[in-house]
């Protein structure tokens, strides 16, 4: 949690391709380090994360990370993987935000697409968005087909306390998979998940440009 508090956007892949992982509510880019690593040593291809305040909804997390993308090239391509919060955003910015043609696919984390009472403790605005049929839930919905062909995978933990029901973080638009045996936080460390994770990516940047990349 204390690491990982300032914005780390490495030099682009041999291939152009890098992964953007977004960490969820009250955490720092740190409580994503694991599932970086592991990212980075079954795909080969270099990752980047931010920090971002604990009151930040899923509109200005959405407009952060299009700061944080801006320096990246024309022709990068972008796999953005969110948890909890950061998934939510991740579909904020490529369905409502000006397009950006460099996001190849999203993964969320746990990210209560439809939404979750099991967070009363956020914020006053932020619980509200979480909360089932808010509005910007309705948004992420609704804008859906604007962004159809950008790819989701929604990855579910089975034992989460926080998304409740847990079948909340499957989003119905894309692949859907459930992490047995595992809880909201859980989902970070779990080998599974991430080797999951990295199958996608690897799938979507197709084996000769990973193996460049990791050359």
């Amino acid at each position: 949690m204390p690491s990982g508090l300032w914005p780390d956007l490495p030099p682009l892949s041999a291939s152009g391709h890098i992964v953007v992982v977004m960490h969820g509510l009250f955490a720092t880019a740190g409580a994503m380090r694991v599932l970086r690593d592991r990212i980075e040593q079954q795909s080969g291809l270099p990752t980047a994360s931010f920090s971002y305040p604990p009151w930040w909804g899923v509109v200005e997390l959405a407009a952060r990370l299009a700061e944080f993308l801006a320096p990246l090239s024309p022709s990068a391509s972008i796999h953005l993987v969110g948890h909890s919060l950061g998934g939510l955003a991740a579909r904020y910015y490529v369905q409502v935000r000006p397009r950006d043609p460099r996001v190849r696919q999203t993964i969320s984390l746990g990210s209560p697409f439809s939404g979750t009472r099991a967070v009363r403790w956020a914020p006053g605005s932020l619980h509200a968005g979480l909360l089932p049929g808010s509005r910007i839930l309705q948004v992420l919905e609704r804008s859906w087909p604007r962004a159809a062909h950008v790819p989701h995978t929604s990855i579910a933990a089975s034992h989460d306390m926080l998304v409740q029901p847990p079948s909340s973080a499957l989003w119905p638009h894309g692949e859907c998979m459930l992490a047995p045996v595992c809880g909201h936080a859980g989902l970070l460390y779990d080998r599974r998940v991430a080797s999951c994770v990295a199958d996608k990516i690897q799938a979507a940047a197709g084996p000769a440009q990973v193996r460049a990349s990791a050359a």
